[in-house]
């Protein structure tokens, strides 16, 4: 537990300079840094602030030497997850999204998921000078996120179809003889301290198949971007497996099939395009079109369900698609950034056909992807992992 001064100290960087009458000034000069560098995000020019119990915006002005030098500080003075936090309050306080199309200026962010988002909804009007330097930035998140999900992905995925090809007539090479002996130790011998197997466990040859067909489709409105990201690189992961086939669309009033670029995410993300409207029966529809093995074929809709097309003809078809024996599952959000905002009308009538509709962290959609591939209970499963 801090002592009183350090708690006096955090609460006076919380309040700033308005609040030195009642706790005392700042005396350190790294506190005195640090104080400047919250104080241009989140205090006022003006002198009214004193009298405002929160900080407001409006210290940072539109000077990319000045903002550069302010990324600059507060990478010094906080920690990774603060500094992320503060740079995203910034683009969307200060409105700094216009500096973003500057190189010089995106090489001193730190960059993260929310920046990711927010320079794929500038792709259109990204000057050539800065798209390099933006996809350097895109590829560092990615790259993160891969090293981060790849191997459980992988894993889980690769269990499902493993016990999916188990065959009880393996042959020598492969028995899986862990799970025969404990099948078999009923038929344990003392006398001869050996256990007499009369059946046999092991995996099937198929290890070339196609076991399941995947098809992500991702709502691209704005709210989504996080999303997107996520789910660009799950889909690349996916990709890799060649027990699966899948697939990956992205939707707003239109479709884009983006399966040709999934061998990199970086290129998947720089096909979207966030923003704009939503139509997500159209893009029920042509996933439906991609679908050839219903009963061996999971298909995941990512959208927080504010339906802009036909809504009545969205439930039908997404219904439609379950009754054929595909598994459905909607995620209404694969990010980290909390409870969504989503239609919970459309998720009550998803609901009522059985269909599940909630949130899902990055960290658990591979047990997720276990679970659906496997055709196991979803509904269950969302209920235990609800955040």
């Amino acid at each position: 537990m801090p002592d009183d001064y350090e708690r006096l100290r955090r609460w006076r960087l919380a309040l700033g300079k308005a609040a030195d009458e009642g706790l005392g000034g700042l005396s350190g000069r790294d506190d005195r840094a640090m104080d400047g560098a919250l104080a241009a995000l989140y205090d006022s020019d003006s002198e009214s602030s004193a009298s405002d119990s929160k900080r407001k915006a409006g210290g940072l002005g539109s000077s990319a030497p000045r903002v550069s030098r302010w990324l600059g500080d507060i990478r010094t003075y906080f920690p990774n997850s603060v500094v992320q936090v503060m740079q995203k309050d910034a683009i969307e306080r200060l409105n700094l999204t216009q500096l973003l199309l500057e190189p010089e200026l995106l090489e001193a962010v730190e960059p993260d998921v929310h920046l990711v988002g927010t320079l794929l909804s500038l792709n259109r009007v990204m000057p050539e000078t800065t798209k390099a330097t933006a996809r350097m930035v895109v590829e560092k998140v990615v790259r993160d996120i891969e090293r981060r999900i790849a191997s459980k992905t992988t894993a889980a995925v690769t269990g499902v179809i493993n016990r999916a090809t188990r065959t009880s007539r393996p042959k020598l090479r492969d028995v899986d003889w862990d799970r025969t002996i404990r099948k078999n130790l009923g038929h344990y011998l003392p006398e001869h301290k050996t256990v007499v197997p009369e059946r046999l466990v092991g995996y099937g040859r198929r290890a070339q198949a196609v076991h399941r067909d995947v098809v992500l489709a991702i709502d691209q409105s704005g709210s989504m971007a996080s999303s997107v990201v996520y789910a660009s690189v799950f889909g690349a992961v996916l990709a890799s497996m060649r027990s699966l086939k899948t697939s990956l669309v992205v939707f707003d009033t239109a479709v884009v099939d983006l399966t040709d670029k999934l061998e990199d995410p970086v290129d998947v993300l720089f096909g979207t395009q966030l923003g704009g409207g939503t139509d997500i029966n159209r893009a029920i529809a042509y996933s439906q079109s991609l679908i050839t093995r219903p009963t061996e074929s999971l298909f995941v809709l990512i959208s927080d369900l504010y339906e802009g097309g036909v809504r009545e003809q969205m439930l039908r078809r997404i219904g439609s698609m379950k009754e054929s024996g595909v598994q459905v599952v909607v995620l209404l959000a694969l990010s980290d950034d909390g409870a969504p905002s989503f239609d919970h009308d459309n998720a009550s009538a998803l609901a009522a056909l059985g269909i599940p509709a909630f949130a899902c962290t990055p960290d658990q959609f591979p047990e997720l992807l276990a679970v659906a591939l496997d055709k196991g209970d979803l509904i269950r499963w969302a209920n235990s992992n609800q955040r």
